[in-house]
C-alpha cells in the first residue's frame, strides 16, 4: 500500500457568515448554494473520488455536532472513515489527528491530501490535474505541498504565500519553494503583494506523506501531536486552538506551493452568490420576489411558498430561512459573525443559531 493517496475532507467549519441559512447543526458545507441540488460537502467528495479506489480510501474529519449530517449526506462513506472531533480546535489538531489515523490505517508511505468541504471548484479536470501533480511532488521528496490560488484582486480576507525559487514542473504545472506565509494583510499590503506577481492566495489545501508531516509536527508542534498520539480524540481536551498555518506551515523549511490550475472560490459570505448565480433585473435572486427600483442586491429564501418584495433598495442582502431573516448592507457581510455574538447573548437565542 506504499504511496496510496488518501484525501481527507475538513468538514468541521461553522460557516457563520451564511447565517441564517447556515446554522449550528447545518453549517455551510451541508448547503447547496448554486441550485445544483448537491451540497458543498457532496461536491467535494465527488471531486475527490476519481482520485481514489472507492469510498474506503476517502476520509472526513468533522465535529460531534454535525457528524450525523456527514453520515446522511455521504451514506457510502464507511463509519471508520469519519473522524469526529469532540471539540473544534481549528485546523492544526484536525490535520495532526487525521494524519495519525491515515498512518495507522494505510501505512507510513501514504500520501494524504487535506481539502476544506466548503470550497466551490468549477473544473474537475483542472482539479485532478493539479492534485496529481501535487501527489507526484510529495512522493519525490520530503515536502508539504500547499495549493495556491492566483489572486485576481487585493483581498484582505485570505492568507498569502510568497513563491520562491521554482523547483520542478509537473505536467506543465510549476512547483515553487515557499518563501513566507502572510496572514490576511491590509489593503495596501495586499495590493503590493499582487503587484509583484509572486504571491498566491492560501487555499487551505495540502498534500504530503503522512510520516514526514508527523515528523515535522513532532519538531514544531509537539504540544499538539503528543496528546493525540497517546490518547486519540480524547487528547483534544488538552489542546490549544491553532491553525495548521501558525502551528507548522510558517515554521517548516519544507513548504512548497503549487499554483492551482482551476477556478476556485471559498464562498466566504453571501456576496459569493453573485459569482455563482446569474443576475435578474440587476439583482441576484433564487426565490419568488418583486423588486421595484431595487438594484445590485441579493435576495434569497429557502421557502418556496413565500414572496419577498423590495422597494427602492441598493447594495443589500436579504435572506429568509424559517424563523430568521437577515437584512445587511453588501459591504458589511463580514460583520455577520459579530452580530451573531450579540444574538448569542440574548435569552432564548439557541433556536435562531
Amino acid at each position: 500500500m506504499k504511496s496510496k493517496f488518501i484525501p481527507v475532507i475538513l468538514a468541521g467549519g461553522k460557516g457563520e457568515r451564511f447565517w441564517p441559512l447556515s446554522r449550528r447543526t447545518r453549517p455551510k458545507q451541508f448547503l447547496c448554494l448554486d441550485g445544483s441540488g448537491i451540497s458543498l460537502l457532496q461536491a467535494t467528495a465527488n471531486r475527490l473520488l476519481p482520485l481514489v479506489d472507492g469510498w474506503d480510501n476517502l476520509m472526513v474529519i468533522t465535529s460531534a455536532l454535525v457528524a450525523e449530517n456527514v453520515r446522511q449526506q455521504l451514506p457510502l462513506l464507511p463509519e471508520k472513515n469519519i473522524l469526529v472531533e469532540p471539540e473544534g480546535k481549528d485546523t492544526a489538531p484536525a490535520v495532526a489527528w487525521a494524519s495519525l489515523e491515515v498512518q495507522r490505517l494505510f501505512g507510513d508511505g501514504a500520501i494524504a491530501g487535506f481539502f476544506p468541504a466548503d470550497h466551490w471548484i468549477n473544473s474537475p479536470e483542472g482539479f485532478i490535474k493539479t492534485i496529481l501533480a501535487g501527489i507526484e511532488f510529495a512522493k519525490s521528496q520530503s515536502a508539504i505541498v500547499t495549493l495556491g490560488i492566483n489572486p485576481n484582486y487585493p483581498s484582505t480576507g485570505y492568507g498569502y504565500i510568497q513563491q520562491g525559487e521554482k523547483q520542478r514542473e509537473i505536467n506543465g504545472l510549476p512547483v515553487y519553494k515557499v518563501t513566507r506565509f502572510t496572514e490576511k494583510p491590509d489593503q495596501e499590503t495586499a495590493s503590493k503583494f499582487i503587484a509583484t506577481g509572486d504571491y498566491s492566495w492560501n487555499s487551505g489545501m495540502f498534500i504530503f506523506e503522512v510520516s514526514f508531516v508527523l515528523q515535522e509536527l513532532e519538531k514544531f508542534a509537539p504540544q499538539i501531536l503528543k496528546p493525540l498520539r497517546e490518547k486519540g480524540e480524547q487528547g483534544y481536551f488538552e489542546l490549544e486552538k491553532i491553525s495548521i498555518d501558525y502551528a507548522l506551515m510558517e515554521k517548516t523549511a519544507s513548504a512548497y506551493v503549487l499554483p492551482a490550475d482551476f477556478p476556485w472560490d471559498d464562498l466566504g459570505d453571501w456576496n459569493a452568490l453573485e459569482r455563482l448565480l446569474s443576475k435578474t433585473d440587476d439583482n441576484v435572486t433564487n426565490t419568488n420576489s418583486v423588486n421595484y427600483q431595487t438594484k445590485n442586491s441579493i435576495i434569497y429564501s429557502s421557502q418556496n411558498d413565500e414572496i419577498i418584495m423590495t422597494i427602492g433598495l441598493e447594495d443589500v442582502v436579504i435572506v429568509r430561512d424559517g424563523n430568521a431573516t437577515l437584512v445587511v448592507n453588501k459591504n458589511q457581510t463580514q460583520d455577520i459573525k459579530k452580530a451573531l455574538k450579540s444574538l448569542q447573548n440574548q435569552n432564548n437565542s439557541q433556536e435562531f443559531l
